[in-house]
């Protein structure tokens, strides 16, 4: 069941009007007019994401959802923020063209500065994205265990430049016709942009059927920026679900196995 915001949130945006909840990511957005509002998982990092989004000079390559203040000036207000709302579908099958969306992005935010808020994270995604990197271990329950362990196996070290990347952009494009793609949902991480590609390539492979020639998209190294990737996701799977199904393991299994043969 969807949560709304409060009156006194709305009022605090400037908004009125019932919301309406939208479809996708979690379930948990919704819409007040030309706005959306969604609640924050964190304040800090939900404040300096709307800061970036609001400084990013307009690009021809892409859109972001302009962030909205409080008559406070702060961007949070009781646990929500709210940005413009843009239209568009996400494009789960275009997936050349959403990884062009995401390079074009990632150059824009090249010359980021790292915020210390990375380091303070400690939710399921930012755990799973410092144990595919070797920065922190995790022992996850049945078969994933043994299944992480190869996939960590095939990792080699990395020369590639880290920087501030968008780390789920496979459902948060949105193409629209006659507008540039609009990224939305920002998941910060500073990693090497090669990175973002395998997230989006991974996620294809697992769940939407992509042909096993997309992994060649990713560059250079292709199949350990994969198993990079692949590592992220299963130990965010097994972090959040805590004894995964066997299904989704096997389509872990099927794509590792892939990653294995490519090298």
């Amino acid at each position: 069941m969807t949560v709304l915001p409060p009156a006194g949130v709305l009022a605090a945006f400037g908004l009125s009007g019932v919301p309406e909840p939208l479809p996708g990511g979690e379930g948990r957005a919704v819409r007040v007019g030309g706005a959306v509002l969604k609640p924050v998982d964190g304040r800090e990092e939900a404040e300096w994401s709307a800061g970036l989004f609001e400084r990013l000079p307009p690009s021809v390559s892409f859109r972001v959802p302009r962030p909205i203040r409080a008559g406070s000036g702060t961007y949070v207000v009781g646990g929500w923020t709210a940005s413009e709302l843009l239209p568009g579908r996400t494009g789960t099958r275009r997936w050349a063209s959403l990884l062009a969306v995401g390079r074009a992005f990632h150059e824009a935010l090249r010359d980021v500065p790292r915020p210390g808020l990375l380091d303070r994270r400690v939710h399921p995604w930012a755990v799973a994205d410092r144990v595919a990197w070797q920065e922190e271990d995790v022992a996850l329950r049945g078969d994933a265990g043994p299944m992480l362990a190869e996939l960590l196996g095939l990792l080699a070290p990395v020369a590639a430049p880290a920087q501030l990347v968008h780390g789920d952009l496979t459902g948060n494009v949105l193409f629209h016709r006659g507008s540039p793609p609009a990224v939305i949902d920002f998941s910060p991480y500073w990693r090497p942009a090669p990175y973002a590609d395998a997230i989006v390539v991974a996620d294809a492979l697992l769940y939407h059927d992509a042909e096993p020639d997309l992994v060649d998209a990713i560059g250079e190294d292709a199949p350990r920026w994969l198993a990079r990737a692949l590592a992220f996701r299963l130990v965010a799977l097994g972090l959040l679900t805590e004894d995964p199904a066997p299904d989704e393991l096997a389509r872990f299994a099927a794509v590792t196995r892939l990653a294995r043969a490519r090298l």
